[in-house]
């Protein structure tokens, strides 16, 4: 095994996991990128965003107009990891980052 080759490899498929997604908040105009996995679901980033914004869970989440499956991943939900194309195209990582907007629901839940 060649041990250099084989930690770069690895080394690859950590970054490659790891994504960052821009939040913003359609009522308040906050706007927060976090990392987030690959795996994880909707659920789990709402999960996450909550230490962000106590209420996440009174929004619907979308990207591009279409409401987000919230048991469904990134990837499941038409947001592709595209990193490999930006670096192609010479566009640094952090240029584009994929938005995911919240619209508040007014359904009068407590924190």
């Amino acid at each position: 095994i060649n041990f250099p080759k084989a930690i770069h490899r690895f080394h690859n498929l950590l970054i490659q996991i790891l994504l960052k997604i821009r939040i913003f908040n359609q009522l308040t105009k906050a706007d927060d990128i976090i990392e987030v996995c690959s795996e994880e679901t909707m659920n789990e980033i709402l999960d996450r965003y909550l230490e962000l914004n106590e209420h996440a869970a009174s929004y619907t989440w979308k990207r591009l107009g279409k409401v987000l499956d919230m048991a469904a991943n990134l990837e499941q939900n038409g947001i592709p990891d595209e990193r490999d194309e930006l670096v192609e195209l010479g566009i640094p990582d952090d240029e584009y980052i994929p938005a995911i907007h919240l619209y508040f629901n007014d359904d009068l839940t407590e924190a």
